[in-house]
């Protein structure tokens, strides 16, 4: 059964949400409702929070999109993290 592009890029973005609750939860941290606009400043998760999720989604996925040596942005908001990991995983 082959995958295509647009059901990868669902899974995709659905394990990069259900990292952001799994970690808040873990973290006993309150998590703002997960829509793409949503500045990550204003998720309710710390530095150490998206430290954790950085290495889960790097072990499963192969990649940090926020490397030295990719020299991109960190993103402002929720979409732009989702879209890294659609990218870099592509």
């Amino acid at each position: 059964m082959q995958v295509s592009e647009n059901d990868h890029l669902i899974s995709v973005r659905s394990e990069v949400l259900s990292q952001f609750k799994q970690v808040a939860e873990e973290q006993n941290r309150r998590l703002a409702p997960l829509v793409d606009d949503l500045p990550l400043l204003e998720s309710g998760l710390d530095s150490l929070c998206f430290a954790v999720i950085v290495a889960r989604l790097e072990d499963m996925y192969g990649v940090d999109p926020f490397s030295a040596a990719d020299d991109s942005p960190f993103p402002v908001t929720l979409g732009d993290f989702v879209k890294s990991y659609e990218n870099a995983a592509g």
